[in-house]
């Protein structure tokens, strides 16, 4: 792993903080909520996706596991944002797994059995006629995600690459059988398949007052972490990264560890820690990524990056370059104004 201990920026409040993370850009609204709408940036998976949409075939450009965020509603900066609904990723949630302990947003289980009485062929032959009937009149975002719904129903290998029960029970176990774990071997599966980039929030999905199982930990910070949140994500981490390297594919799969922010360096009086954008940390493995480095240094506190800070526009230029994504590469939006999809610069973590 390269760990990255200089990130920091200027969003103190989560769903500001999510939303520069996820996008690479500053929000439009640094402290407190804004609704979430189709002028907000897109996220990194949808830039992804559409840089990548050729090689992902029949399978999602982006996909989003086991839910959304949310923080007074959905966090912004998890959608196609100004590209369009076409770009959004498919948000869904494995069908087994111990859930988190708090409020989540509702995500359905893939199920791809066909309903009864509808055989393969007849499903087939209803997709040729609406196709007819519709004459290339339907809008573009919905017929992209029926004709993904449809491959996944239809086609052999995006079936497999949904479907946790074809794992061995062991690696099951061995990546835990809760909704992080089944969720980052779902993601395993999936990136296997050929989506470019899936996204595991491994928390519950909507914080509620530091009582659910998630990362703000304004009270109780030690008990927490020891006791819900470490434990599954050190579980999950480590088995990815075993699978992925026994499997051949670490080199060509980057794994990264992220957050919205850091937490203060001062404890609390409620034995939390607070947020805190100004210094923090996040972690890289494969996809060329050399490993057993830290990049960065805050000051003796972790209050302030002593040496080389980095921007999550860095970072976004950094998972770019990993997955050979020129960095000049450009979005449009839904009126076709260009946009360049990342001002930042890639990281020299690689070997």
């Amino acid at each position: 792993m390269a760990i990255v201990r200089s990130m920091h920026h200027r969003a103190p409040s989560h769903r500001s903080a999510a939303y520069w993370n996820l996008t690479g850009h500053e929000p439009p609204k640094l402290d407190g909520n804004w609704p979430a709408t189709r002028k907000d940036w897109p996220c990194l998976g949808s830039m992804v996706g559409r840089a990548r949409a050729p090689e992902a075939g029949s399978m999602p450009g982006a996909v989003c596991l086991p839910y959304t965020m949310a923080d007074g509603g959905r966090a912004n900066g998890q959608d196609g944002g100004f590209m369009g609904l076409a770009d959004d990723p498919v948000v869904l949630r494995p069908a087994s797994g111990t859930p988190y302990d708090g409020v989540s947003p509702t995500a359905g289980a893939v199920d791809l059995a066909l309903p009864d009485g509808l055989s393969k062929q007849r499903l087939v032959s209803r997709r040729g006629l609406l196709r007819d009937l519709e004459g290339g009149a339907a809008d573009g975002g919905a017929v992209k995600f029926r004709e993904m719904g449809l491959n996944m129903l239809l086609d052999p290998a995006v079936r497999r690459a949904f479907d946790l029960e074809s794992e061995p029970p062991a690696l099951r176990d061995r990546y835990g059988r809760h909704i992080c774990g089944q969720s980052v071997l779902l993601a395993r599966k999936l990136s296997e398949a050929g989506v470019p980039l899936v996204t595991v929030y491994c928390a519950a999905g909507d914080l509620n007052g530091s009582k659910g199982a998630h990362w703000d930990t304004h009270a109780n910070n030690f008990n927490r972490l020891k006791g819900q949140m470490l434990p599954p994500l050190d579980r999950a981490s480590g088995a990815l990264l075993d699978d992925l390297a026994g499997r051949g594919l670490l080199e060509q799969t980057l794994v990264v560890w992220l957050t919205e922010f850091g937490r203060t360096p001062k404890i609390n009086g409620n034995r939390g820690r607070d947020h805190f954008p100004d210094c923090y940390t996040v972690a890289l493995a494969g996809g060329g990524i050399a490993g057993g480095q830290l990049y960065g240094r805050s000051d003796a506190i972790g209050a302030k990056p002593a040496e080389l800070g980095a921007s999550p526009a860095d970072l976004h230029a950094t998972v770019f370059h990993a997955l050979g994504i020129d960095p000049d590469f450009t979005v449009y939006d839904r009126e076709n104004r260009p946009y360049p999809a990342c001002d930042g610069q890639a990281l020299p973590l690689f070997g």
